[in-house]
């Protein structure tokens, strides 16, 4: 069987610099696949861009959470109380998500997301999740399979793991629950008909991707990495923005993001991949491959 990475980019909409850069790589036929976080100060802007631009594969970003409060705040789309702190701000984690949300206020805010792409014009290829907050990790269980049951009815794909492998295992996660996740995750596209791909990389826990004191060093790093990926379907995502000042105040993380912006642009990476005979592909033709 052949070998297909999905690179998704996620958090389009965040900002100027986020979507900015994104475009670009579209624009420049470097990534087929992107994310959009709703309830963010500039995703108007990005579903404007993806509702007039049909040929690039567009989902929704499911936005829980809002890490950088302090310096770039958002609230609910649903102005749901469980959802947002005392400043209507999102929480901050996915501890503070799962302790003080309804699965009532948080389900009627997955809708909002999702049909707020539609009703402005854009067609959703996927759907996926900022920071993992709607997998249940903290207590909240019901949260996922009420994801799967909207993607189901909303007939959009979900990014999830449904196939275990030892090295993809998250850091903090022992092999055990991470085996009976990717089989619940399974099970639950299987009932809900939502197509999910095999496998998927957590990029931000790579370790060999971690300090690297240079970008062709997290290049290669990245590269090498997945150019080991198994047969099938595997996705893993990045956070490709400019290095602004504005992305500088909102994020310490701004230089891997820039540096995942080169990392699409770069020749290299794609010479890399067809050397490896691994083709990059979006969910659109995830969706081809499953029918």
């Amino acid at each position: 069987m052949k070998r297909y990475l999905i690179i998704n980019a996620d958090d389009c909409g965040l900002c100027d610099s986020a979507n900015e850069a994104i475009f670009d790589l579209f624009r420049s036929g470097s990534i087929k696949s992107s994310t959009i976080m709703m309830p963010c100060p500039k995703a108007k802007e990005a579903v404007r861009f993806a509702a007039e631009n049909p040929q690039y594969a567009f989902g929704v970003h499911l936005t829980m959470t809002n890490e950088w409060q302090a310096n770039w705040p958002w609230g609910s789309l649903t102005g749901g109380k469980t959802l947002v702190n005392e400043e209507g701000r999102m929480w901050p984690e996915n501890e503070d998500f799962e302790s003080h949300c309804t699965y009532k206020e948080a389900e009627k805010e997955i809708y909002a997301q999702i049909e707020m792409a539609e009703n402005l014009g854009m067609k959703v290829v996927q759907v996926d999740n900022h920071m993992g907050s709607l997998y249940g990790m903290n207590g909240r269980y019901l949260m996922l399979p009420k994801v799967f049951k909207i993607c189901g009815k909303k007939k959009y794909p979900f990014r999830m793991c449904t196939t275990p492998k030892d090295e993809f295992c998250p850091e903090g996660v022992s092999l055990g629950l991470y085996k009976f996740f990717c089989y619940f995750c399974r099970f639950l596209g299987k009932i809900h008909k939502v197509v999910t791909p095999d496998y998927l990389i957590l990029t931000d826990q790579v370790a060999s991707l971690k300090d690297k004191a240079t970008y062709e060093e997290f290049r290669d790093a990245f590269l090498e990495f997945h150019g080991n990926i198994p047969d099938g379907v595997t996705e893993t995502f990045i956070h490709p923005a400019y290095d602004t000042d504005e992305m500088k105040h909102i994020t310490g993380t701004w230089q891997r993001r820039y540096w995942e912006y080169l990392l699409m642009k770069d020749p290299v990476t794609h010479e890399f991949f067809k050397s490896k005979d691994i083709e990059l592909i979006s969910y659109r033709e995830l969706l081809e491959m499953k029918k």
